[in-house]
Order: structure tokens, then C-alpha cells, then sequence
């Protein structure tokens, strides 16, 4: 049984939507940020403020390696894993790929009060979306399925994976 692995942007709700995915399929759930913070000791801005993103980025490499040794997990990735070519490679030759994403002005309301993205800190924050989801959304495009949580609920969202995986027989 395949994995389902869910991927795209920051504040695109990969966490929550796989949770209640991997409830509602009765399935293992992992989240690949919370993973390596249990690995490392580390959250995920200490790893960014005292490593570094590269030292950040191989700790993913290096889950993403033992997730697609495994079967029938759901997983949340971190919004960039997908930015290592091996990382998307592996994730899509042996796994389920589900693209959640949603408009810049959805993205901005969702993090514009919180402080724990690395990736946002400095400058413009609308800014460093735009800029950031720009490169990233050809590899977003990839995914098996694309849904935009900026237009459905939670539990819509979840409806709509459920019913791509029946009707490619992947429950």
C-alpha cells in the first residue's frame, strides 16, 4: 500500500489535513518537520537559526530515505522538502502525491502573526511569499492531485483526496 504523501507551501494546512486523512483512512500519520525536531533535539527554527537550511535540508534527505522504505503512512512534509530533486523523485516514484495550496493573500492571513517561519523572516512577508511560492510552484504542479485549501474546508479538502485515492483503487 502506497504512502500518501502530502506536499506544498507553508500555511496550505499539510499538517491538519493529513492528520484527519490518516484518521479517517486509519493509517500511521507522520509529519516530516515534527520527525526532525524529535531526531534532532531541535524545532525547526533552532535547526534554521543554529545550522543552518542546508543542515535543515539533509536531515530531510535523510527521513525522506527511511518514509519511502515504509508502507501505508500518511505524511505532512515541510513545505520545501520537495526543493531536493531526490526528495520529489523518491516521493513520487514509490508514493501518492497530494499538492495542497492556496492563494498569497490566504498564505499572508494564515501566518501573518506567527514568528516560527524561518523562511519568512525579514522583509517584506507578502513579499517573501510571492517570491517564494513562485519558486516553488512547478514542483508543487507535479503532485498526483492538487487541491487549494484556500477554497475548501478541512474535511472538504480531505473528501476530495479520498475520492481521487478510490478512484485510482489506492485505499
Amino acid at each position: 500500500m502506497k504512502n500518501i504523501v502530502i506536499i506544498g507551501f507553508m500555511a496550505t494546512g499539510k499538517s491538519t489535513v493529513g492528520r484527519r486523512l490518516a484518521q479517517r483512512l486509519k493509517r500511521p500519520f507522520i509529519d516530516t518537520d515534527k520527525e526532525i525536531e524529535a531526531i534532532t533535539g531541535k524545532t525547526v527554527a533552532q535547526i534554521f537559526a543554529r545550522d543552518g537550511e542546508k543542515r535543515f535540508r539533509s536531515e530531510e534527505n535523510l527521513l525522506v530515505k527511511k518514509l519511502v522504505l515504509k508502507e501505508g503512512l500518511v505524511i505532512a512534509t515541510g513545505g520545501g522538502i520537495v526543493l531536493n530533486p531526490e526528495n520529489f523523485r523518491l516521493f513520487q516514484r514509490n508514493d501518492i502525491l497530494i499538492a495542497l495550496t492556496a492563494a498569497p493573500d490566504v498564505i499572508y492571513q494564515r501566518v501573518k502573526g506567527k514568528r516560527h517561519r524561518p523562511l519568512l523572516a525579514g522583509g517584506d512577508l507578502r513579499e517573501n511569499i510571492e517570491t517564494l511560492l513562485q519558486d516553488r510552484e512547478s514542483i508543487y504542479k507535479e503532485a498526483d492531485l492538487t487541491v487549494d485549501t484556500g477554497l475548501y474546508s478541512v474535511n472538504e479538502t480531505v473528501e476530495q483526496i479520498i475520492s481521487y485515492l478510490a478512484e485510482r483503487k489506492s485505499l
